[in-house]
């Protein structure tokens, strides 16, 4: 039987996420996102859960680049489980989710703390597609009968 291992999650960071290198120069930035439950207990507020997210390479340089506290965020990935042994001698477990795409949610302009960050000076390019905002040109059928199938 084959076996899947995909996580999909929107939700806001807790905080500016930092990028580091590992000691062979490997782009890297762990962070945590909150993510709302959907449903309560009644009377009750519902919950948040904090799920940790590690991005490597490309997708820690984007995500440290262009993510802030507050912003909301898109993840896609897998479940990681990894453990260590801490000073102590004891034996940890770590469960974060390895993301392979990451995207925002929501317009720049509409991103809490928006108007905190100044610009780099680098710019995105414009698209603009009257043809596809046109109505589409469709051939009318006159007679149902005279279709084949």
């Amino acid at each position: 039987m084959a076996s899947l291992n995909k996580v999909i999650l929107i939700g806001h960071l807790t905080a500016d996420p930092e990028l580091k290198q590992t000691q062979s120069g490997i782009a890297v930035t762990s962070f945590s996102i909150g993510v709302t439950r959907r449903f309560a207990r009644n009377g009750e507020q519902p919950t948040s859960d904090f799920i940790n997210i590690v991005a490597w390479r490309q997708q820690a340089e984007f995500v440290t680049k262009y993510f802030h506290k507050g912003n909301a965020i898109c993840i896609v990935g897998s479940l990681q489980t990894r453990n260590y042994v801490d000073q102590q001698g004891n034996k940890r477990y770590v469960t974060e989710v390895v993301a392979d795409e990451i995207s925002f949610v929501e317009k720049k302009s509409d991103a809490p703390g928006a108007h905190q960050y100044e610009p780099t000076g680098e710019t995105t390019p414009a698209f603009s597609n009257d043809a596809a905002n046109a109505a589409p040109n469709f051939e009318e059928v006159a007679d149902d009968d005279d279709l084949p199938f």
